[in-house]
C-alpha cells in the first residue's frame, strides 16, 4: 500500500512546513526555518513508533519504506534549488561560501573514508 507511505510523507511535510514557518515568524525571518528537518524527524519518529503495524502488512511496509527513502533526496534537491537561487541573488560572498563548503566536503570525504578504514 504505497498510498499509506504517501499519506505519512505528506502529513510530515505539511507539519514540518507549518512549524518551520512559525519558527521563522517567531525569530523575525520571512522563511521556513528548519521545516525540512522537523518533517524528517517527524517521519522517523512515526515510522519508529509504528513498527508493529508496519510489520503486520508487507505491502504497507514496502510502501512506507519506499517513500521514506525517496523523501530525503527529493527534499534535499528542493532545498538546494532554493539555496542556489538565494545565493545567486545575494551576491558573490554567498557563492564563494557555497563553493568553499563543496570543496571542503570533496576534500574531507576521501580523508574520512581512509580514517574509517574504507580504503577509498
Amino acid at each position: 500500500m504505497t498510498i499509506y507511505g504517501v499519506a505519512i510523507l505528506a502529513a510530515c511535510l505539511l507539519v514540518g512546513d507549518i512549524a518551520g514557518r512559525l519558527i521563522g515568524a517567531a525569530i523575525g525571518v520571512e522563511a521556513n526555518v528548519g521545516g525540512v528537518g522537523i518533517a524528517m524527524l517527524l517521519l522517523l519518529f512515526l515510522l519508529g513508533r509504528d513498527q508493529s503495524r508496519l510489520a503486520a502488512s508487507p505491502g504497507v511496509r514496502s510502501g512506507v519504506e519506499f517513500w521514506a527513502a525517496m523523501y530525503i533526496p527529493i527534499v534535499v534537491a528542493m532545498a538546494a534549488t532554493q539555496n542556489v537561487a538565494a545565493a545567486l541573488s545575494s551576491g558573490a560572498v554567498a557563492i564563494i561560501a557555497g563553493l568553499a563548503a563543496v570543496a571542503l566536503a570533496l576534500i574531507a570525504a576521501p580523508l574520512l573514508s581512509r580514517l574509517a578504514g574504507g580504503g577509498a
